[in-house]
């Protein structure tokens, strides 16, 4: 079978299970990026098959704005800055913050400038929210999961939590969502960050940091989250998100 750049496939030595945009193509191998989790592979050309979307496929973004249909009161979402260092998935997430009515800035900028950039970002955007993302992969080497080494970006995530920390060092006036798919959770949390990814290093969905950020950004200011029912809305629980428990980030006003 010829394969060709942006050709949608999946990998039989993985049973099918991530579906894969091909970057490119050189001495028989494909170079891939995850059409929904934020993955980079790389696999012989003959481990692929063409993956046709089916006519039924549903679309997964939900909406979570519900406090659009709440009568006579008026409603202030918290603002949030994506950083990401992913453009495709950085567009699919302002999609999403714009489908659920909340105010979002995207900036693209590589895992390893984020901390030389955020405080400035952070001054001038004021955010309640900022996520921290884009790629990352745990590799196994000696020192198992809790070397920080052993991680493609966690590393680089983790400078940029901290630079966060210096300028706002209170979790309730600004929530951090860091990491990616595989990143050291543990680190990232004590680094900061509010939320993080991956409790059991699994590969992470592309919105599942939105999801965390939207809902929190249209739930009420003083009121705690539902720590279990939030991490159940993204794509792979609490294996691949975790968090503490955080209040919501939204003034709600009256009359409308």
């Amino acid at each position: 079978m010829t394969f060709k750049v942006g050709d949608l496939v999946t990998r039989i030595s993985y049973n099918h299970d991530v579906v894969f945009k091909i970057l490119s193509i050189r001495n028989e191998t494909a170079y891939l990026k995850g059409v929904q989790v934020r993955l980079y592979a790389d696999t012989p050309l003959e481990d692929l098959v063409l993956y046709v979307p089916s006519d039924r496929e549903s679309d997964d973004e939900p909406l979570l704005a519900s406090f659009l249909e709440r009568g006579d009161f008026f409603y202030l979402p918290g603002k949030i800055l994506h950083i990401d260092a992913d453009e495709d998935y950085l567009k699919r997430c302002l999609e999403f913050y714009k489908k659920n009515k909340v105010l979002a800035i995207g900036k693209k900028i590589e895992e390893k400038e984020v901390s030389k950039q955020i405080r400035s970002l952070l001054i001038e955007y004021q955010p309640d929210i900022v996520i921290i993302t884009g790629h990352d992969a745990y590799y196994p080497k000696k020192g198992g999961i809790h070397d920080i080494k052993n991680y493609k970006n966690t590393e680089n995530f983790v400078k940029a939590v901290k630079e966060a920390r210096k300028y706002e060092k209170s979790h309730e006036k600004l929530v951090i969502i860091a990491g990616a798919c595989q990143s050291d959770y543990e680190e990232l949390i004590r680094a900061g960050a509010n939320f993080a990814s991956s409790p059991k290093r699994v590969n992470i969905h592309a919105l599942d940091p939105a999801i965390i950020a939207c809902v929190l950004a249209t739930s009420e200011r003083n009121k705690e989250i539902d720590l279990v029912s939030l991490l159940a809305k993204t794509k792979y629980g609490a294996n691949g998100m975790g968090g503490i428990i955080s209040n919501g980030m939204m003034y709600v006003g009256f009359p409308r």
